[in-house]
């Protein structure tokens, strides 16, 4: 039983969410309103953005807009009360790499390999993340393409939207010059050599991404220069035409020429020969590929750039071990 002096406090109303008003910045400016909100509102409903821009509920500068409105710097975004769901957290740990260059369009870093450039398909986390923890203040910071995560070299990061969308228009029309090396098992002739066969994506049983060459598939074209020769090996330089999934090495395993180290399509006994020394060589424990050159337009001056990344170690460290060349190509 209550006595007079048991004092049961009043019930609180639950505090009713409240409209963001969100100022948009430079970083963020050039995107559409209904790609903004998609990102900002995760684990909201695409249906339910789309409801609250046709009804009026989103506003810019107070006024109405539709979803093709394209968002500028300065511009004052109303987001309605939403229900988001939480963020889980990714467990990145922060992590920087090493930076061959940067300034306030671009990051341009030298990725070791065997890590991936962003997470999924069983990796937890990937470069993008990494940086992200490490760069907490960063507004916007986005992967400009990719490479394998048996890959090293040049990536690409985008510091603002419109430096994205800039690098990607150059990447569709063709005017970036992204070169790789690579070291090949077996006897490389030509001193140049132009590879063109359709490359097909598909997905294996195991939920593994593959690419095989099929007549139905994108046009892909690879040129390829012979830099030096080995006994039973050549380096050679690949330049990108096309940018298909797994390009270089498929048309390489495809011509007869797999890649050391290649555990999708290279040569699996060579592979495993390849891990430990012997008397002719050492060991070799990744894949010998490595994006060592591009060159594009910076977005923002419209000046061409050239960056490079040298070799990374084990693979220079292994080239040593082979000997002198045998043969040097003329470039």
């Amino acid at each position: 039983m209550k006595s007079q002096n048991d004092v049961v406090p009043p019930s609180t109303p639950p505090v009713q969410p409240q409209a963001q008003f969100v100022t948009i910045a430079e970083e963020e400016a050039g995107q559409r309103i209904d790609n903004y909100l998609l990102r900002v509102c995760k684990g909201v409903p695409k249906s339910h953005i789309y409801r609250i821009l046709r009804s009026g509920e989103v506003r810019v500068n107070k006024g109405r807009i539709d979803q093709l409105y394209r968002l500028a710097a300065g511009d004052v975004v109303r987001i309605p009360p939403v229900r988001v769901a939480e963020k889980a957290p990714t467990g990145a740990p922060a992590a920087e790499f090493k930076i061959i260059f940067e300034d306030a369009q671009l990051l341009v870093i030298d990725k070791p390999a065997g890590v991936a450039v962003h997470g999924g398909s069983g990796v937890s986390f990937g470069v993008i993340e990494q940086l992200r923890a490490s760069r907490p203040d960063a507004k916007f910071l986005e992967l400009v393409h990719r490479l394998d995560r048996d890959t090293s070299g040049l990536l690409l990061l985008a510091k603002k939207r419109t430096a994205l969308t800039n690098l990607h228009e150059q990447m569709r029309d063709g005017v970036t010059d992204k070169r790789y090396l690579v070291l090949v098992a077996g006897d490389w002739k030509n001193a140049r050599q132009h590879i063109k066969l359709p490359l097909h994506k598909y997905t294996t049983a195991e939920g593994e991404r593959r690419v095989a060459v099929q007549a139905d598939g994108l046009a892909s074209h690879t040129v390829f220069s012979l830099l030096h020769k080995y006994h039973n090996f050549a380096l050679l330089e690949a330049e990108l035409k096309t940018g298909r999934t797994h390009q270089i090495r498929v048309h390489l395993s495809s011509s007869g020429f797999p890649i050391a180290g290649d555990d999708k399509y290279g040569d699996f006994a060579l592979n495993r020969a390849l891990l430990k020394a012997d008397s002719t060589r050492g060991a070799l424990k990744r894949m010998f590929l490595h994006a060592h050159q591009i060159t594009f337009t910076h977005p923002e001056t419209g000046k061409s750039m050239t960056l490079n990344a040298p070799l990374a170690a084990e693979c220079e460290r292994f080239l040593v071990s082979l000997g002198k060349p045998l043969a040097v190509a003329a470039r």
